[in-house]
């Protein structure tokens, strides 16, 4: 389910407005993506991450993520997305895997730095909050989020990831020196730098 905050109407048009006349070129239009829209691609990933349950995406404000991130997890700040499972569902009750709260105006900004579309950027983040959503934790799992996320975003169609974005090459796992091919050349490989 796709929930789009009433307190976006009036902040939202300031937000894109800014996001316009920072990017060098136009990469979205200033209206949020539809919700039917959103909710095609969250159903396609949601069966792509494999995770089962209904999972709410709330787009809202950079000032509401911020209010959220320092009542659940004790940072002041704003960000891009948050993931909140849910608790187990008692036997016989509806699934539900957990809620999303994505900020429009920021994905906005990330969308206009990267050079795509703000729906791209949207859809980028929801993949990133189902994969902690299913248990996945790039901060403590040796880079299996990562994998997993890359894989999934080829197969969505999607640009480079937050993982990527936020940590760089120290994001890929690193290889032990026996692990590594004899054909391999010594020299790093050319990666297009996000």
């Amino acid at each position: 389910m796709i929930l789009l905050d009433p307190g976006l109407k009036s902040g939202y048009a300031r937000a894109a407005s800014s996001a316009r006349r920072v990017r060098a070129r136009k990469t979205s239009s200033p209206r949020p993506p539809s919700a039917r829209t959103l909710a095609r691609f969250l159903s396609a990933a949601q069966k792509a991450v494999k995770l089962r349950g209904e999972v709410s995406v709330l787009l809202t404000t950079d000032s509401a993520v911020r209010r959220l991130n320092r009542t659940y997890r004790g940072i002041d700040r704003t960000t891009d997305v948050l993931s909140f499972p849910a608790v187990d569902s008692p036997a016989g009750e509806e699934c539900v895997a957990g809620d999303l709260a994505v900020s429009l105006p920021m994905a906005r900004r990330q969308a206009a730095e990267h050079g795509h579309s703000a729906l791209a950027e949207i859809e980028i983040l929801i993949l990133h909050g189902l994969l902690h959503l299913a248990g996945f934790d790039h901060h403590a799992d040796n880079g299996e989020m990562y994998r997993r996320e890359r894989v999934l975003r080829a197969r969505l169609g999607l640009p480079h990831g937050l993982i990527e974005r936020a940590m760089g090459d120290s994001a890929r796992p690193q290889k032990n020196r026996k692990d590594r091919p004899r054909s391999a050349s010594k020299r790093p490989a050319k990666g297009r730098k996000s």
